[in-house]
């Protein structure tokens, strides 16, 4: 029987415990769909990362929950960066990720030593419409921080 390393990661957070949890799975080629989703079904987590290198510095990327893939994962994504950078000492920078659904996708750390992500932007009619929230205190407690900037996009219908 084959084994596999699976890192459970917690993003969103500087705390162990804390944060929001995704897995992350390192594979040298792609696994069949069926098996990803046995996998993650197994992990009983939100979503878990697969990724795949894709060349020099640069890995394909997918996400599964335990019941469906889907096309896009914030948290997973960040936790498959601090992968990369800290468990797996991958040194690029930025940290280039191809997807089969929504393109690429980029990490790098921020002056402040945190991991930061790119993601794509869309809207309706593939505008870009992004305008600024106003942050309450009240989401304080819930982030962990006061955000700098909460910047929102229009929802896709």
């Amino acid at each position: 029987m084959k084994t596999l390393p699976i890192y459970q990661v917690d993003a969103f957070t500087d705390r162990l415990f804390a944060g929001n949890p995704a897995a992350v799975v390192p594979l040298a080629d792609w696994l069949p769909d069926e098996t990803m989703l046995a996998i993650a079904a197994e992990n009983n987590l939100s979503e878990t990362a697969f990724l795949v290198p894709a060349g020099e510095a640069t890995w394909e990327l997918r996400w599964f929950t335990p019941a469906i893939e889907v096309p896009l994962c914030g948290h997973a994504t960040l936790a498959t960066a601090l992968l990369l950078a800290e468990v797996l000492k991958e040194t690029a920078e930025p940290l280039p990720f191809s997807t089969r659904m929504v393109g690429d996708l980029t990490g790098s750390r921020g002056d402040d030593g945190w991991l930061g992500m790119r993601f794509p932007r869309r809207t309706r009619n593939g505008a870009a419409a992004i305008e600024p929230v106003v942050v309450r205190e009240r989401l304080a407690p819930t982030a962990g921080s006061m955000p700098r900037r909460c910047p929102a996009a229009a929802a896709r219908r």
